[in-house]
């Protein structure tokens, strides 16, 4: 008789993590996903909830690549200390006046993080 013997649910649960965290792109791959655009294709984002504004002084490339790497506490502080977040009811409201506005944007599904500084370019 054969015994099969299954790894545990925690050993499988790490070497899943592992993989995934292989999968992910680099920071200066995320960066070349930055994109810009403007208030009115943010806006159905924001309805649905997806749309996380990104403090200006953070690197948004790096921002996106915590997030896809789901580092909670990472996320957790810059959340607690308003680094990144859903955008204010008056920042939305200045926005909808000027629906032309653009910002700079990175997909890291189901999110879209943007930030209101633009791309520069040299």
């Amino acid at each position: 008789m054969i015994k099969i013997v299954m790894p545990e649910a925690a050993y499988m649960k790490d070497v899943c993590k592992e993989k995934e965290l292989q999968m992910l792109p680099s920071k200066e791959e995320m960066a070349l996903t930055i994109d810009e655009t403007d208030w009115s294709s943010l806006r159905a984002h924001l309805n649905r909830g997806g749309l996380i504004l990104v403090d200006d002084s953070l690197d948004l490339a790096d921002t996106a690549l915590k997030v896809a790497a789901d580092d909670i506490a990472i996320i957790q502080h810059l959340l607690e200390i308003g680094m990144i977040g859903k955008p204010s009811e008056s920042k939305i409201r200045s926005w909808e006046e000027n629906v032309s506005k653009k910002f700079t944007m990175l997909i890291v599904s189901p999110y879209v993080l943007f930030q209101e500084k633009t791309l520069t370019f040299h």
